[in-house]
């Protein structure tokens, strides 16, 4: 009998995962499918309740039920569970199980950069569910280091303050976090500015960055930022969001299959779908 996985979300339709993960399942032979479902907030609990009843193997979460299917499922896994999001849900023998790949994706995708890490100082741009995720994983990782900058300093400060992993933090406005660039290694975006269709939008200025530095911009649509642009012709390492976004599928479908896909072919598929655009 064909397994059924899926991703839900409001809006779902300009989704990368079907085509990700059907290709994959179709690489390893799996009898496996995997669909969109467009789930509106005030029908989450419903929907939860139908995909226990039609015993489907798995799914992913994405914009706005990250947080609140919490309280539907059986059990959380303590990472998720810190940083107040789920994106995949595991059917362990009808038991919902979810968890959170989006910052363990991120951190697979900057190893291929930067293989050590701990001993370096992060900045964090944003303060939001992806950089929460990211956060938390990277001080969990081992990362000390990390300071959040964010225009509203209060988000920040509740991001920093509720991280149960061991870490040094800052909370700095943008224009500090500017003047004081040189300081940092590492610089991650995850706020949407510099996204479709305000590709000329940056949050910081690099005046100050160090061209030793390693600058990500989780956004993937343009695949070259304002801030990674700028960042490169500093002559900073650059990586965008898409080895994020391959990673935490990957992550997911090993939790569901046992296999670890081939994240080059799963990045490749994104592309075709953004149909190798940069903007």
């Amino acid at each position: 009998m064909k397994k059924l996985y899926g991703v839900i979300g409001d809006p779902i339709a300009h989704s990368m995962s079907p085509a990700m993960h059907n290709d994959a399942f179709q690489k390893y032979e799996l009898n496996a499918t995997y669909v969109p479902f467009h789930v509106k907030p005030e029908n989450l609990q419903d929907a939860v309740k139908g995909f226990k009843a039609i015993n489907l193997s798995g799914l992913s979460i994405t914009v706005p039920h990250k947080t609140a299917i919490m309280p539907f499922l059986d059990e959380i896994d303590p990472l998720a569970e810190a940083i107040g999001a789920v994106n995949t849900i595991v059917n362990d023998g009808g038991r919902f199980i979810g968890y959170n790949t989006d910052g363990l994706g991120y951190l697979k995708g900057i190893k291929q950069v930067v293989p050590s890490f701990t001993e370096s100082k992060m900045l964090l741009i944003g303060a939001g569910g992806a950089a929460r995720a990211i956060y938390f994983t990277m001080a969990q990782a081992g990362l000390k280091n990390i300071d959040v900058a964010n225009r509203t300093l209060s988000q920040a400060e509740f991001l920093v303050g509720n991280c149960p992993y061991p870490k040094n933090s800052e909370v700095l406005s943008l224009n500090d976090a500017e003047n004081q660039l040189s300081k940092y290694d590492i610089i991650v975006q995850t706020t949407s500015i510099g996204m479709h269709p305000n590709v000329d939008s940056s949050p910081i200025s690099v005046d100050y960055l160090k061209p030793t530095a390693f600058v990500s911009d989780i956004i993937y649509t343009p695949l070259e930022t304002k801030l990674l642009r700028d960042a490169k012709q500093k002559g900073a390492r650059i990586q965008n969001g898409l080895p994020m976004f391959a990673y935490q599928g990957a992550l997911q479908f090993e939790m569901w299959t046992g296999i670890f896909p081939d994240t080059d072919r799963m990045e490749s598929v994104c592309l075709k779908q953004l149909g190798g655009k940069t903007c």
